[in-house]
């Protein structure tokens, strides 16, 4: 295994796994299909959008060691809705999609801890022509992580809303 420096990155994203596989696979259907954020996700919707992250950011990291430059690859962040539109996240089997996202994490981890430390520097434009660095992607994908995970604890939190009531 090579030396990285983003251990933290791959400890967290491990440990994220592990504490929230259980919470997921155990929330109520009401719960992953009815409670909205401020995008009007639910909470299937926005694990939906996560294993769209995973998927992106790991082509992108794969190909930034071997691109010094991805000028040309494609930004999917101004048509989240239509990608989990597209996929229809939300009539998913609940377990199957919990388990992609681990385990496309499991791999993204595996990625990270591979990745040749001297393309740290390499770069992909995103769609507002903003340059994104593979180090910087890498330790962005861990925010965004942490942002939609903790999205997902205030819906959990959240009480029913009067017209989602049985």
């Amino acid at each position: 295994m090579r030396e990285h420096n983003f251990i933290h990155v791959t400890n967290s994203i491990a440990k994220i796994i592990k504490t929230e596989e259980n919470v997921l696979i155990c929330l109520p259907t009401d719960v992953i299909t009815l409670r909205r954020n401020k995008q009007n996700r639910t909470i299937k919707q926005i694990l939906g959008h996560l294993i769209d992250s995973a998927s992106n950011n790991h082509q992108r990291m794969v190909r930034l060691q071997y691109s010094k430059d991805l000028l040309f690859f494609p930004d999917y962040r101004q048509d989240n809705d239509l990608w989990i539109s597209l996929q229809d996240y939300e009539h998913a089997d609940w377990t199957n999609l919990v388990q992609l996202w681990k385990f496309y994490n499991l791999h993204i981890i595996q990625v990270i801890k591979s990745v040749d430390i001297t393309k740290q520097d390499s770069y992909w434009c995103d769609f507002e022509g903003s340059k994104v660095t593979l180090k910087e992607m890498i330790e962005g994908y861990l925010e965004h992580l942490h942002l939609h995970i903790n999205e997902i604890h205030e819906l959990i939190a959240a009480p029913m809303s009067v017209e989602h009531k049985v």
